[in-house]
């Protein structure tokens, strides 16, 4: 079957824009751990990887501040039940009802795509609101980090 060359651009039209539309998520994101860094016990996800508070998101405003470009730099920890899978986690987890992107503490969770490998925490103090997550819930930014919290 021949199709026409206009027919073919706006097919490859349409699969570029619903590729590009897909949401961005870390992968893994029904399990949440604890690791230990050089920030002390910090929270990750499935696959090792850090997770992150974002300053600029509202505690329990159960939506989340990073949206469109920010999503392709730091993708929502998302779960893919209503319970995930916790291990070593002491604060409040749960799942943001319409994204199903976790939330510790109120606060919904990232990853970056900055890090490579397991334990890596490059997107910690980026543009001076990105933090690691202490297994409390404790956002570990500056100050905290000078009271010794997260340090292990």
């Amino acid at each position: 079957m021949k199709i026409g060359i206009n027919r073919q651009l706006w097919l490859v039209i349409s699969l570029i824009a619903l590729v590009g539309s897909a949401p961005t998520a870390s992968a893994a994101g029904t399990t949440l751990s604890v690791a230990t860094t050089s920030l002390g016990k910090i929270v990750v996800n499935g696959k090792g990887m850090t997770a992150y508070y974002y300053d600029l998101d509202k505690v329990n405003s159960g939506i989340s501040a990073c949206t469109g470009g920010c999503l392709t730099n730091w993708p929502a920890v998302i779960s893919k039940s209503a319970r995930p899978t916790l291990t070593g986690i002491t604060g409040k987890v749960t799942v943001l009802a319409r994204t199903k992107q976790i939330a510790i503490n109120g606060r919904p969770i990232y990853t970056f795509i900055g890090d490579s490998i397991k334990g890596s925490t490059n997107g910690q103090g980026v543009g001076g609101v990105w933090y690691a997550i202490s297994p409390s819930g404790m956002e570990l930014n500056p100050a905290n980090l000078a009271k010794g919290q997260g340090l292990p």
